[in-house]
């Protein structure tokens, strides 16, 4: 999509990939240097903070006192490719990242995701799927926290997709709660489609826990069913698996 010529937009747009490289860089000297995975995640963290803070980009965050300080399964919506920069900025050190299996053929991605503890999953093939979802199972019942995009991936058209049944099985199987988390905003300042992003604010809500003694982990579906419900409630977006089936 070509932009009409603004030049503030342009500038702005310019500067804030200046910012995300420049921190990019110092969350890679501090992924290498630092000696235990809590202060990478930490220090990391703090970078993905500082994009926000030198870009002007405000965070309305409600429900923090939501996440326990034990172990729990975080699921949130997609909608850009800020929405993991978003998620490392808000959650505690606790939390792994579950990320794309593709991100592994960007060198600078694989490198920093996995100083810091994210795991990777395929997404199309099912033996890799299944293997993959095993792993998570586990390391869910170990004690580990997890925070998920169940969608995979985003589009450029507005709306909720279709949940994977992997972080909800992984639920299930580990018996621990279930964060719906919702972001909203991300998707009109970097948007699918565009390359330079646009200022903007970001609201994120992360709403009560499903816990185990709840019906809907009698399965994954009806887990999953239920989480995508609460985030839809908050998401002010279409359900677009209602947009398939007309």
């Amino acid at each position: 999509m070509f932009y009409k010529f603004n030049p503030i937009k342009i500038i702005y747009g310019l500067y804030t990939w200046l910012i995300f490289l420049i921190c990019v860089l110092l969350a890679l000297i501090f992924a290498t240097i630092m000696p235990t995975l809590n202060y990478r995640r930490f220090w990391v963290g703090k970078c993905a903070r500082l994009v926000f803070v030198l870009c002007g980009i405000t965070m309305e965050i409600r429900g923090l006192t939501f996440i326990p300080k034990g172990r729990a399964l975080i699921v949130a919506n997609h909608a850009s490719y800020l929405d993991g920069v978003i998620l490392h900025a808000v959650l505690p050190n606790q939390y792994t990242f579950v990320i794309k299996s593709e991100m592994q053929s960007v060198p600078i991605a694989n490198y920093l995701f996995r100083r810091v503890g994210s795991r990777f999953v395929e997404r199309f093939k099912p033996q890799g799927s299944f293997r993959d979802a095993r792993k998570l199972i586990k390391a869910a019942s170990k004690g580990e926290s997890l925070a998920i995009f169940p969608e995979g991936t985003f589009t450029e058209n507005p709306g909720l997709n279709k949940f994977r049944a992997g972080a909800f099985t992984s639920a299930i199987k580990s018996n621990i709660p279930l964060i719906p988390l919702v972001i909203r905003g991300s998707r009109k300042i970097l948007p699918a489609e565009k390359f330079l992003p646009v200022h903007g604010k970001i609201k994120i809500d992360i709403l009560t826990a499903i816990k185990p003694n709840n019906k809907a982990y009698e399965s994954s579906r009806s887990l999953s069913n239920l989480a995508r419900k609460k985030i839809l409630e908050k998401l002010n977006e279409p359900d677009l698996l209602l947009s398939k089936k007309k």
